[in-house]
């Protein structure tokens, strides 16, 4: 814009920060650093995690699951994930506000539980089907893998067997046309 309208950009951008946006006067400027909390978008679904923004710096988001990542979707973003950290500032939110939270949705860590005990006693907590969904499937492919080394090892025991006796080996096709090796390999379970 200050290239079009011939104004330097620099001083476009201090002028709007400090003057026309209203930061310096932002009820939140001296701790947004630390954390930000917005209750008015606190609803009966709400999801809580933790993640990486920048240089390895930890935060726990707080979200309005009802607002699908549209505008007032964010809670609180608090620096950090320990419990006393977290809680504390979350304990700033209203106890009608709190307690109208029906459910919250989390990951499997023990920290991420025991805040949202503390903080939405009222609320179910329920476990974010990813987080059960990664494991399982994790288990699922070990098991394929196996799976499909025994079927490799079976069919070379029985190579090397029909070789022995002058015969050609030729392995079972199941009616879609694959050996069991070959449908082990190209099996994934669905996610």
């Amino acid at each position: 814009m200050g290239t079009l309208f011939g104004i330097d950009g620099e001083l476009l951008e201090r002028q709007y920060r400090n003057h026309l946006s209203g930061y310096l006067k932002w009820n939140q400027l001296s701790h947004a650093e630390e954390w930000l909390l917005f209750e008015k978008n606190i609803g009966a679904y709400v999801g809580i995690d933790e993640v990486c923004l920048s240089r390895g710096e930890l935060y726990t988001i707080l979200i309005n699951k009802e607002k699908r990542g549209r505008t007032g979707s964010i809670i609180a973003i608090i620096k950090g994930t320990d419990v006393k950290t977290v809680t504390s500032i979350l304990l700033k939110l209203s106890r009608r506000r709190r307690f109208q939270v029906r459910e919250i949705t989390l990951d499997m860590a023990p920290n991420m539980e025991q805040i949202a005990r503390i903080c939405f006693p009222a609320a179910r907590r329920v476990t974010d089907r990813f987080h059960v969904q990664k494991p399982a499937y994790e288990a699922v492919q070990e098991m394929r893998i196996k799976a499909r080394w025994e079927a490799l090892d079976e069919e070379s025991i029985q190579i090397a067997h029909a070789k022995a006796c002058g015969k050609t080996y030729h392995a079972p096709v199941f009616e879609n046309g694959d050996t069991r090796k070959q449908l082990l390999a190209r099996s994934y379970p669905a996610v």
